[in-house]
């Protein structure tokens, strides 16, 4: 695997782009509105991390109730944004760890293990959502969680899966390093 799909000359800067394409998904996912929509057009709820509109059938002016007066929607917000905040630090310090010449094995690891830690507070965010909105906010119309929540999930399953990458790349620092001799399997007689 290392031998050939990650050479450190040629692809030390894809993990770094990986942590900003997740920065950029949590990004959509606190400012988008479609955490959870009405599924018929037009829309008579639309609710984001931070506030839940809803308006009549017929279509007319959005009333919005800020979450941040209920408990769970605090909780919710400030797991998630943890969580992102987190992801932010992870992406800073790969960009300087990458950046270095003599790149620092065990400065990587300890990414990999806050990106696990960034993960846990952004999966609490996302399951407190749907299960407390669900029960303690009535619904109107029939709903669904939407795109913006699930760029949430595919941020928190990056940083697990980054996490394990940053994670496993120090125990093969000789070969990507190439201080490894090559092992040939066919050797003339």
């Amino acid at each position: 695997m290392v031998k050939y799909g990650l050479d450190y000359t040629r692809c030390r800067w894809i993990l770094p782009l990986l942590l900003g394409i997740g920065v950029i998904f949590g990004i959509i996912a606190l400012a988008g509105r479609g955490w959870l929509e009405s599924q018929t057009l037009p829309y008579v709820q639309q609710a984001s991390l931070w506030q839940n509109c809803r308006r009549p059938d017929q279509g007319g002016e959005w009333s919005c109730e800020s979450l941040m007066g209920y408990a769970w929607g605090r909780a919710a917000a400030a797991t998630y944004l943890v969580g992102f905040l987190l992801l932010v630090i992870c992406f800073a310090l790969a960009i300087i760890a990458f950046a270095i010449d003599t790149l620092r094995f065990n400065f990587i690891r300890g990414i990999g293990g806050l990106l696990f830690v960034a993960a846990v507070f952004s999966i609490m965010g996302l399951v407190i959502y749907p299960v407390k909105f669900s029960s303690e906010i009535e619904m109107t119309g029939i709903n669904m969680f939407s795109w913006a929540y699930g760029f949430g999930w595919t941020t928190a399953i990056m940083e697990i899966c980054l996490g394990f990458f940053f994670c496993c790349l120090p125990n093969y620092e000789d070969q990507i390093l190439g201080n490894v001799k090559p092992t040939y399997f066919y050797s003339s007689p």
